[in-house]
């Protein structure tokens, strides 16, 4: 999902959204090459030692990976998905209708 990820952070640059990830490789050190490689820019929290197991992850109850979380402007989870979206503009859509929804309720 990096390059779709990497488009939307490039996309709604300036506007009021945040990418998050949560990364489950065991190995700290051993990723921060291939976060550099894949472009991310975004914040990515490691999930430790301990992998997919770790502390995020149970505290989410993330059950396969990737699990996407789509947080409201309230904090509110408003849609979630196990695995990557079928139509992988389908989380284009939902953030731009929680973009919408958010800069509507400013007024």
């Amino acid at each position: 999902m990096y390059p779709h990820e990497r488009s939307l952070v490039k996309k709604l640059e300036g506007k009021p959204f945040a990418l998050l990830g949560v990364n489950s490789d065991r190995d700290r050190e051993a990723l921060k090459p291939t976060l550099a490689q894949e472009q991310i820019t975004w914040r990515s929290f490691w999930n430790g030692a301990g992998g997919t197991q770790g502390p995020i992850a149970s505290a989410w109850g993330v059950s396969g990976w990737p699990t996407l979380y789509l947080i409201d402007h309230k904090g509110v989870i408003r849609k979630h998905w196990l695995g990557s979206p079928r139509d992988p503009l389908e989380l284009d859509r939902e953030i731009e209708a929680l973009l919408n929804e958010a800069a509507s309720t400013k007024s």
